[in-house]
């Protein structure tokens, strides 16, 4: 075995050579250092994958839950069913499991029992933060701070390498257009090319710059694809879309995803045209593997494999396997699938031996590349587990990324900020004093009610001499299990009827000179299974609301919730209104940071908030169409009852302070397909306090090959002004910032008249134009 070993190696590095030279050749967007196979890695792959038997191949495929954990439908196989598998090393990798004294247990079971000792690799949904939660990632996407997107990943990644865990299912980067979708929480928003860099931003964090490093975590880009297009906002549903929007809208995010090395792919729950995602060949095989030379793994989702069964596109779970693998779904998640039927399908010649092999080595690949076959209890240290988990430094940085994720929506009669000497205030809602809520849904090891609520941080905050009034005013939800369990599998069931403690918030209304009303949503109301059709305030939270208007016009709305609302009642008669989604651990202490001045509000929207939830799906990167919408005319493209537009467009954010935006130039006024242009313009700080501005480039496309939206953002600078400063910010128009997926199907710069904007939001006007040639 060992000569066989040997003598194969100088034909594997010719082989690997010219594979990677002929890639370089032929296709240069190929030539991505990061995704070119490591020779050595490879021979090593290699050589264990020469010694294994079928059912040990088959055996890496296979993902378990290692307990009932509330992220799918519950197991269907015991425990002791699993525990034969691990000793017989037919399992390759275990989620949901948490501790670094379980992870040695689990792995020790492996290497002690199986007969090759091919370690296991541990995942986990650590989606914004591990112990330390940060804000949700629609949240904290709304400070366009891709540094600090970058370490608040590495600061999760560090705390989950040193709890034993190696993999994360994360980043979401699904374009998400709908606010009835729960899992828009999840993701950075309507715009792909947001979703791009923040997403590739998330990836550098959770990896670093080697997965081999103790604290660093495989990333997941996820779900491959569409999720984020589900009918009627309604997750796990049909997903009808053409082929140009597949390519120009869904996939650019995942493409640079792969260029920038992401090690997971995790296929998506809805179809596409028909075929389910987990058994799209055309897009695992033929577009990620093939057109984009990716090397990683692929991994269902939960239990999607069977789910083709349901879907009508499989007979049974051994059809759904032949599909699957054929397909390019490397990694089986609770199907229990794969482990029964793939031996059988490779005797029948259903599946290739070729295609079971390039499955496994990429598992292996993963585990040489995280280090554990040199080292398979390498992240097993209780004094890591102690020491660089919810520290103070980390507590810190999630203080930081919380209050540059907060936007404010609206300050008409500059409320904000407020006096820390402020004679009276009152602090009321459902949300006001609730320490679970900021840590939002998908919380990892979050600890229940550990969040710094609004009122805590209001009382570190104000002086001494003002008096605070607190009233709950009422109860957002009824607890159908006791406080402190998982609610994610839990229905919630909302208070709709008692509405006896708003008598006592309005006379605490009456008392103060301003009111902080905390309302908004509970923090299991989006994620996972939490689609809506009513995406305004649920509850008697509107009443508590109306009634306390009546009292108190001085309202600052504090609005807590993981998608875009239905706010206009509040916009149309509140004065100023903070989004403060849900931030995480330090979330009152960094609310209170922007109420109170300390920091000057910088986030800007990643999403469009509608007037009114019948405009869902709602994005400003939408289409003409032929009758554009015009407000003297029925017969164009709006509504008779609610405007067109976004009651808070995408992009959009106020600060204490104005900017002012002058002087749009640009070098010159044509360039050739494969040349650039170089844009300035002045932003200037015409106010009194220093801030910081997300200056936004937007382009549109006026004639194509295939119509074209109306703006696309391609570019975004933030930076800080201070009072009375003008900064000439820059950016260069480029071939590949103008290319799409054009009716040739293939990405191209075509020739024509461009027009280009830079402004504070996707509304700006500062307007030129350019046309690119031949």
């Amino acid at each position: 075995m060992k000569k066989q070993t040997l003598s194969i190696i100088p034909i594997l590095l010719i082989a690997v050579f010219l594979y990677s030279f002929k890639k370089f050749i032929i296709d240069e967007k190929h030539a991505n250092p990061i995704n070119e196979l490591d020779a050595r890695i490879e021979r090593k792959v290699d050589s264990v994958l020469a010694l294994m038997d079928v059912n040990e191949k088959v055996g890496q495929l296979v993902q378990y839950s290692g307990k009932w954990n509330a992220t799918g439908p519950s197991s269907s196989k015991g425990d002791q069913y699993k525990l034969d598998k691990l000793k017989k090393g037919e399992v390759g990798s275990m989620l949901n499991i948490t501790s670094v004294a379980t992870i040695r247990e689990t792995q020790k079971i492996v290497m002690d029992h199986s007969r090759l000792k091919i370690p296991l690799v541990f995942a986990y949904d650590v989606i914004h933060g591990y112990k330390t939660i940060f804000p949700i990632p629609l949240g904290e996407s709304a400070s366009w701070d891709l540094d600090l997107i970058k370490k608040t990943a590495s600061i999760a990644a560090k705390e989950t390498a040193a709890s034993g865990i190696n993999w994360t299912f994360a980043p979401m980067i699904d374009v998400s257009r709908d606010a009835r979708w729960g899992r828009i929480m999840e993701g950075a928003g309507e715009d792909p090319y947001l979703n791009s860099v923040i997403g590739v931003a998330r990836i550098q964090g959770f990896q670093g710059d080697d997965l081999a490093q103790l604290n660093t975590i495989a990333a997941c880009a996820k779900h491959f694809a569409g999720y984020g297009f589900a009918e009627a906002g309604r997750d796990y549903n049909t997903v009808n879309i053409g082929e140009y929007e597949l390519h120009n809208t869904i996939l650019p995010p995942f493409k640079a995803a792969a260029k920038a090395g992401v090690a997971t792919f995790m296929n998506s729950f809805n179809e596409i045209d028909g075929i389910p995602s987990t058994g799209n060949k055309m897009l695992q095989r033929d577009v990620l593997k093939g057109d984009w030379g990716w090397n990683g793994l692929v991994v269902s989702d939960w239990g999607s494999i069977g789910e083709m069964e349901a879907h009508g596109y499989a007979i049974d779970k051994k059809h759904a396997s032949e599909i699957a693998l054929n397909a390019g779904s490397d990694m089986d998640m609770e199907s229990y699938a794969y482990e029964a039927h793939l031996e059988t399908l490779l005797t029948e010649n259903k599946i290739t031996m070729a295609q079971l092999d390039d499955a496994v080595k990429r598992v292996l690949r993963l585990k040489f590349e995280l280090g554990l076959f040199d080292d398979p209890y390498k992240y097993c240290d209780e004094e890591r587990e102690k020491n660089d988990v919810y520290t103070k430094e980390h507590l810190a940085i999630a203080r930081d990324g919380a209050k540059k994720s907060i936007v404010l929506l609206k300050n008409e009669t500059e409320l904000l900020p407020l006096s820390k000497n402020i004679k009276s205030i009152a602090v009321i809602g459902p949300l006001a004093d609730n320490k679970d809520a900021p840590l939002g849904n998908w919380r990892a090891k979050g600890t229940y009610n550990s969040a710094v609520s609004l009122l805590e941080g209001v009382k570190s905050t104000v002086g001494k001499n003002t008096k605070i009034y607190y009233e709950k005013g009422a109860d957002l939800t009824i607890p159908t299990v006791k406080p402190g369990d998982n609610q994610f599998s839990h229905p919630l069931k909302f208070n709709d009827r008692d509405t006896s403690g708003i008598s006592a918030a309005v006379e605490a209304a009456k008392k103060a000179e301003v009111v902080l009303l905390a309302i908004g949503e509970d923090a299991y109301q989006t994620g996972e299974g939490r689609s809506q059709t009513n995406i305004g305030f649920l509850g008697v939270q509107q009443q508590l609301l109306e009634a306390i208007y009546k009292v108190n016009k001085n309202i600052v709305i504090v609005l807590m919730n993981g998608r875009p609302m239905d706010i206009s009642w509040a916009s149309n008669h509140v004065p100023s209104i903070l989004e403060c989604w849900f931030l995480g651990s330090e979330s009152g202490n960094a609310m209170a940071d922007v109420l109170f001045g300390d920091y000057n509000p910088s986030g800007k929207l990643p999403v469009s908030f509608p007037h009114n939830v019948g405009q869902e799906p709602l994005y400003y990167n939408q289409k003409n169409t032929g009758r554009p919408y015009n407000l003297k005319h029925v017969t164009y493209s709006g509504y008779i009852d609610t405007p067109k537009t976004a009651l808070y467009p995408f992009g959009f954010g106020l600060s204490y302070t104005t900017f002012e935006y002058k002087n749009l130039k640009l070098d010159k006024n044509d360039m050739p397909k494969n040349g650039n242009i170089k844009v300035s313009v002045e932003v200037s700080n015409i106010g009194t306090r220093d801030g910081e501005e997300v200056i936004q480039l937007y382009i549109r496309d006026l004639v194509g090959s295939l119509t074209r939206p109306v703006k696309e953002l391609k570019g975004f600078k933030k930076t800080m002004i201070k009072a009375g400063e003008t900064k000439t910010i820059h950016f260069i128009i480029n071939a590949e910032m103008l290319q799409f997926y054009t009716v040739n199907k293939k990405w191209e710069v075509e020739p024509g008249d461009f027009n280009l904007w830079v402004g504070g939001d996707s509304n700006a006007t500062l307007k030129a134009s350019f046309m690119v040639t031949e």
